[in-house]
């Protein structure tokens, strides 16, 4: 179970400290689809907080779509519909056991459901045709509030997948899906909920992503000494928010912690002048580099510098050139 930690003279209310935390587990699948979160109770042996409180919070959870209640048995992190539903891409049954097993059981419903065999070939022929067509163009999609976040999807996937990926910001998404057809749309599993409700009405595939868990850098944080000065730079404006909580919740105090976006020149000069350790994406690391270069005749001892992993976790590209047909 994960330790989370909650500190009690923060600004930031506990709940919202929690959400948070909870949600980043999510969005990391250090809480994959299916798992149980801990009950009301467990969570408020180890976070002092009243059972009320964790109760709003996972409805907090569930109204966002990232959880769901079952009755009798607790909240479950919630599968998104590519993952309830993923089809095998090979016959050959004998070499893959859990696939033969995931389509006789599929078959066994549809048939209980009254289709013929050949009404479910046509089915099945129809979905593999339809997620090929889909893939020949992709949709990296965020809100507006977040375009930071979309440009890192969009570098990486590019990187990744070796094919044409188009960044549309959310409030922009119905207006491109009124006019194209067949095309996956990809986004953070932060925003999953808002871009399969945009979808929904246009017969668009979905698919979430699942982002780095940061584990390296969390454990390094919660070694640094009392009193340093840590830097987070990032494309993405959500990234930095959520560093921001977690960090807050793992040390409260004990850091002077000094953020700013890649994009905002002014922020990253003076940050680069002060901190004594800098963490940031993997596309917003040159540009550190640079301004650190552009201030080193201010500086007594350049800043460490933390370049992370992608943004995007590796299982989870992979997974999607899977799902795109690339791999």
């Amino acid at each position: 179970m994960l330790q989370f930690q909650i500190q009690s003279d923060s600004d930031i209310p506990a709940s919202k400290q929690l959400f948070d935390q909870i949600r980043f587990a999510i969005a990391s699948r250090q809480y994959p689809p299916g798992h149980r979160l801990p009950s009301t109770r467990q969570l408020a042996t180890i976070t002092g907080l009243h059972r009320n409180t964790i109760s709003k919070v996972y409805q907090q959870l569930e109204e966002s779509g990232l959880v769901e209640s079952i009755a009798g048995s607790g909240i479950y992190v919630k599968a998104q519909r590519h993952e309830d539903a993923s089809l095998p891409d090979s016959p050959l049954f004998s070499k893959y056991p859990d696939a033969s097993q995931l389509i006789h059981k599929s078959l066994d419903q549809l048939l209980w459901e009254g289709l013929t065999l050949t009404q479910v070939k046509e089915l099945f022929l129809a979905a593999i045709d339809w997620r090929l067509r889909c893939s020949a163009k992709v949709l990296v999609t965020v809100p507006n509030r977040d375009l930071g976040a979309g440009e890192l999807i969009l570098q990486e996937l590019e990187k990744a997948l070796a094919i044409p990926v188009q960044l549309v910001p959310m409030e922009e998404l119905p207006q491109i899906l009124s006019t194209t057809q067949s095309v996956t749309v990809v986004t953070s599993r932060y925003f999953i909920a808002e871009a399969e409700s945009i979808a929904s009405p246009y017969a668009t595939r979905v698919i979430s992503l699942d982002i780095y868990d940061y584990v390296k850098e969390l454990a390094m944080i919660k070694e640094l000494s009392t009193d340093t000065r840590l830097g987070i730079v990032s494309l993405s404006v959500g990234i930095i928010s959520v560093a921001e909580i977690l960090i807050h919740s793992l040390r409260g105090d004990d850091l002077l912690l000094i953020s700013a976006q890649a994009s905002d020149r002014h922020q990253l000069l003076a940050l680069v002048r002060s901190a004594q350790t800098i963490i940031t994406d993997p596309a917003s690391y040159p540009i550190v580099k640079q301004a650190i270069l552009a201030v080193r005749d201010d500086l007594i001892r350049p800043p460490d510098v933390i370049c992370s992993e992608n943004y995007i976790g590796e299982k989870s590209i992979n997974l999607l050139k899977r799902e795109l047909g690339l791999g």
